[in-house]
């Protein structure tokens, strides 16, 4: 069973592809400037990077019901690099007023450990009852 379709909504494949061209470019003119060192950026530049990598995770955070949360890393790592290059942070509210970091990032455990409720086994009496 496919997940995906095979034509995407309008504009949706030619901007992925777009995208993904851009990210090529960008990794073409940043490699012969590093050397393998951290270099050929402005602080501009990472901004904007990091918006278009964060703004990415958002869109793909729609293409299935359980991505916003598998993409909750991405949204970490890209505020842990802001803070390791005294950037700004990404901006709280989107468009529509809504938060657009996901509410995973803020508590990282919240992915890994969840609390499931489950009724008492019908073999054993719930806790708290005479037995």
């Amino acid at each position: 069973m496919e997940l995906l379709p095979t034509i995407a909504a309008p504009g949706v494949g030619e901007r992925a592809d777009a995208a993904a061209d851009a990210a090529c470019h960008l990794y073409d003119a940043v490699v012969p400037w590093s050397g393998g060192e951290p270099g050929g950026w402005s602080r501009t530049a990472a901004e904007d990077a990091a918006e278009t990598i964060e703004t990415t995770a958002h869109a793909l955070a729609h293409i299935h019901p359980r991505a916003e949360v598998i993409l909750a890393p991405v949204h970490a790592a890209l505020a842990d690099l802001r803070r390791q290059l005294a950037l700004a942070p990404a901006d709280l509210l989107g468009a529509e007023g809504l938060p657009v970091v996901p509410r995973t990032v803020g508590n990282p455990r919240r992915t890994r450990w969840v609390r499931v409720l489950t009724p008492p086994s019908p073999r054993r009496p719930p806790p708290g009852t005479a037995s």
